[in-house]
């Protein structure tokens, strides 16, 4: 199954069915949202049958040969573009911390790339988190740019980034950004006993949580109030690794 996402529906629409998949799902049933890194891995995750994908920033750096956080924001928005034209179904696009862009030149770029969503994280470029009210005015100030026509998803840096108190300052954070116009909140790396805390924080706006190997099921993470799944660079390292297999084996004389 492949297709070009604007041949599926103006961006708008497809904003909205980004945003209805986030609704009124059951407790043990949350959107997962596959990452893919290229034309190749977005093609594959749509056709195993899912509604929609969140490309991963960290995924798409190392498919372009940079460290994570180092892709020039060209490079980043003509991955996700490349993404975008290989599939019909809805794609949100973690662009990091907006790469210094302008509010509303953030959302130009983002719509000339066909994304319908954007994760935006708030950890600042010298890999500090930024002041939270500060953020969370960026992120009006993004909200008031793009309208409702694209999905918000706001990253919380608290438990990657060393603080005393990573899930007071989450909580804080969460409130804050759903405040300013967020669609969902991401406390990235949240530990799952958290969760029900920030579901709570949040009311019925919807609530990202990372999916991570050994960790809780999907239905799990929902029960525990997570609306949405993701992946990071994880489904990536897992392909890495399947990779490397494949190659020792044909190094060793193997057939693939």
């Amino acid at each position: 199954m492949s297709g070009n996402a604007s041949g599926s529906g103006s961006g708008e629409g497809r904003t909205a069915t980004l945003r209805a998949l986030h609704r009124d799902r059951p407790a043990d049933d949350p959107l997962v949202l596959p990452g893919p890194w290229d034309a190749v891995s977005a093609r594959v995750f749509e056709a195993a049958g899912f509604p929609a994908l969140a490309t991963p920033s960290a995924g798409i750096a190392a498919s372009l040969g940079h460290e994570d956080g180092a892709t020039p924001a060209a490079e980043m928005f003509a991955a996700v573009a490349r993404i975008v034209r290989a599939v019909s179904v809805p794609v949100t696009a973690d662009l990091e911390g907006g790469y210094g862009l302008a509010p509303a030149e953030l959302v130009e770029r983002v719509r000339e790339s066909g994304a319908v969503g954007v994760n935006l994280e708030d950890t600042g470029p010298d890999g500090r988190l930024q002041d939270p009210r500060a953020h969370a005015d960026r992120l009006a100030e993004v909200r008031a740019a793009a309208g409702p026509g694209l999905f918000l998803n706001a990253r919380v840096d608290t438990y990657i980034r060393g603080v005393a108190e990573p899930a007071a300052d989450a909580l804080v954070r969460a409130r804050l950004y759903a405040e300013a116009g967020a669609d969902c909140v991401y406390p990235i790396a949240a530990p799952p006993a958290d969760l029900p805390a920030l579901r709570a924080a949040l009311g019925d706006l919807p609530l990202n949580a990372l999916a991570l190997p050994g960790g809780p099921s999907f239905a799990e993470l929902g029960r525990l109030g997570a609306t949405r799944v993701t992946f990071g660079d994880g489904l990536l390292l897992r392909a890495a690794r399947d990779l490397s297999a494949l190659a020792t084996g044909l190094r060793g004389g193997g057939t693939p």
